[in-house]
């Protein structure tokens, strides 16, 4: 006769109360052919919290001249900063981001940690499977976003609530909120800045440059806006710049309506065409260096700098797997674990 703390015969055989820890960042092609490119922008462009406007319009634009031309154009791009052993750098840099995470943790057994793409492999979906597969009722979602928009953390939000939907049991989810104004965060930020005018020379002009959205979204009350503002000016303030050589703008837009301002590229142009002959970019929107800041930063916008007169443009590299990087990373989801686990 079973005693009444007795498990059934057949009983799941996993152990719960674990704690279960994502990353998500953006995403990446699989790889730079024609038609990995296409799945790939497929789902992007077809993110509602992307692209907002008249649905059966939309769907024309994007079936039709997008999905037929963009591929190519994009995997061109791709290419450039393809690593033909590692493939996509933000695929590789996040999978070791993750690794050092787990790492980091590894003496709590009841703690996992895994990485997800909102686009592209592996899924939210698929992770968050895994993570509840393996026994973790509580799920711990850290949008890898530093500015909280609607096109980016919300989206993973939204993905991660939609896997709740079809849930019969629900672990509990936490969101690590945007860390945009974090003083650990704008330090490190600083000190990368530092670093490079120690190796290369202070500049005449420092930008900092973040993904641009359309200026209508902060009009409906966005706050991407003012959070990236907002970084700009603790940066300013950190290294004590001049604020009449420092400037923040806005990159990578599409599509024919206004978007934030001033553009990056547009305020390349008019400082190289001032005599401004040398000029440092960081990107502090991006945790891991990819397309936008590789290419079109490191790459695009510095020939577009010495076409127009200037002579040197140097990049500031992004958070990435750095020791500083994964000890933020660290830091911050102590603080949100809190109550969950007591962690030593």
């Amino acid at each position: 006769m079973n005693k009444p703390t007795d498990k059934p015969s057949d009983h799941i055989k996993i152990e719960f109360n674990k704690i279960g820890i994502l990353l998500v960042n953006l995403g990446t092609p699989e790889a730079t052919d024609y038609f990995s490119m296409r799945r790939y922008l497929k789902e992007f462009l077809s993110d509602r919290r992307v692209v907002d406007v008249f649905k059966p319009l939309w769907w024309v634009i994007l079936n039709g001249p997008i999905l037929t031309f963009r591929p190519s154009k994009s995997g061109k791009a791709y290419d450039r900063i393809w690593d033909k052993t590692k493939g996509s750098p933000l695929r590789y840099i996040t999978e070791n981001q993750t690794k050092k995470l787990k790492s980091e943790f590894r003496k709590y057994n009841q703690i996992k940690i895994e990485y997800a793409m909102r686009y592209g492999n592996p899924s939210i979906k698929l992770q968050l499977n895994k993570l509840f597969d393996n026994g973790c009722t509580k799920i711990l979602l850290l949008p890898l976003y530093p500015q909280y928009a609607a096109s980016t953390t919300a989206t993973v939000q939204d993905e991660a609530f939609k896997w709740l939907l079809n849930k019969r049991w629900q672990p509990a989810i936490r969101t690590i909120a945007p860390w945009y104004d974090d003083k650990n965060y704008i330090n490190i930020i600083s000190n990368s800045i530092r670093k490079s005018f120690k190796k290369n020379g202070e500049p005449e002009v420092l930008i900092i440059s973040f993904h641009g959205v359309p200026k209508r979204y902060l009009l409906l009350g966005d706050p991407y806006h003012c959070h990236c503002q907002k970084t700009g000016r603790l940066i300013q303030e950190n290294l004590r710049w001049n604020k009449k050589s420092f400037y923040v703008s806005f990159q990578s837009r599409f599509g024919p309506e206004p978007w934030l301002k001033p553009y990056t590229d547009e305020t390349i142009v008019a400082l190289a065409k001032k005599g401004v002959k040398k000029i440092t970019i960081v990107s502090p929107g991006f945790v891991t260096d990819c397309l936008e800041t590789l290419d079109e930063i490191k790459n695009e916008a510095k020939e577009t700098f010495l076409e127009n007169g200037g002579e040197t443009l140097n990049y500031v590299e992004c958070f990435n797997d750095s020791d500083e990087s994964i000890k933020f990373f660290k830091n911050i989801i102590n603080q949100n674990l809190f109550g969950w686990v007591h962690l030593k």
